[in-house]
């Protein structure tokens, strides 16, 4: 009995410490999907790489930062396409305006009122079938009317991101299931770049100190500069993914054998990592965020020396001879 309670004590730690660090680094996950740099490529053998830069000197001076922000949107918007059939064009339309009324009325309950509600027509057409028609020594086929298709999408804005979920249930409710995507909207996004910018001429500012420090004097460089600003949005950055486990509604009716069961498709949000960014506001996030960036880049190279003038040369005048037929000789000065 010790001995037993012995092995429990050795074994509780290596499975708490695996239960810690999540399914995400589990040895049983799909590899199907998963690919280095997604962060499970070390469980395979694949030992991550120690990014070491081999410095060299030189002249100039390079001041390369980047920094991110983290943005919370403002507001939302998401967009649902509807479609809807019937015998006649009054009847598809009826229904459709059913549908959409029925919703409003569920999503007022919960805060979102009509004017945040806008429908967008995408298309209203006849559909046909075809009819045989038969005659004695041969068949005709026809197109004859069917009935109506009308497509619309919903734009429905929210500001907070627990109100989706009480979309998505209005829009179940009224089967409304195409959810076509969210867009994310930042208000005065300029002022998330001013902040930027100003944390970016802070550390230019510490980083010249520290230079000033070493022994560089920046009176005697010329300088030359590049910006970049960037704004990356959720949508760009959900990764999909196979689990090892997989659900079978077939197994549950069967109370033996093997039911070989459809891999699910999982996705997952992975925003832009910080290991390149000098600067990063709003690091730790819950939720899916706007990411907005901005890259300085800044060289300083040496100015070139001033050359010496060059010493005036005295003026020389220059004499020439002049010999007459009778041999006299008569010297003349070339005036310049």
């Amino acid at each position: 009995m010790k001995k037993l309670f012995l092995n429990v004590l050795f074994i509780l730690p290596i499975i708490c410490f695996a239960q810690h660090k999540g399914n995400a680094t589990h040895e049983k996950i799909s590899r199907q999907n998963i690919t280095s740099g997604l962060g499970n490529a070390v469980i395979y053998g694949q030992p991550p790489k120690q990014h070491q830069t081999n410095l060299s000197t030189n002249n100039n001076i390079t001041i390369d930062l980047k920094a991110l922000c983290n943005v919370k949107a403002s507001s939302y918007t998401a967009v649902f396409n509807l479609a809807q059939i019937g015998t006649t064009a009054e009847e598809t339309h009826s229904l459709m305006k059913e549908r959409i009324d029925n919703m409003k009325t569920n999503l007022a309950s919960q805060g979102i009122l009509t004017k945040d509600i806008t429908i967008d027509v995408i298309s209203f057409v006849p559909r046909y079938e075809v009819a045989v028609e038969k005659k004695l020594f041969s068949k005709k086929y026809n197109e004859v009317p069917k009935g109506f298709e009308l497509q619309q999408n919903i734009h429905i804005r929210f500001t907070k991101t627990l109100q989706f979920e009480k979309i998505l249930a209005a829009c179940a409710k009224n089967e409304i299931y195409n959810l076509v995507k969210v867009d994310y909207f930042i208000k005065d996004i300029h002022l998330v770049y001013k902040k930027l910018q100003d944390a970016l001429l802070k550390l230019v500012a510490e980083k010249k100190t520290f230079y000033t420090t070493l022994g560089f004097d920046f009176k005697t460089f010329n300088t030359q500069v590049a910006d970049n600003k960037y704004c990356y949005f959720p949508k760009d950055f959900y990764h999909s993914y196979q689990a090892f486990n997989s659900i079978s509604f077939e197994a549950i009716k069967k109370s033996k054998g093997i039911t070989k069961a459809q891999k699910l498709t999982s996705y997952y949000y992975q925003p832009l990592t910080y290991e390149n960014y000098d600067i990063v506001m709003n690091p730790s996030i819950l939720e899916p965020v706007v990411q907005v960036g901005m890259d300085l880049k800044l060289l300083f190279y040496p100015k070139p020396k001033e050359q010496p003038k060059p010493t005036p040369q005295p003026k020389t005048n220059h004499k020439y001879y002049v010999v007459s037929p009778n041999g006299n000789i008569d010297i003349k000065e070339l005036k310049k």
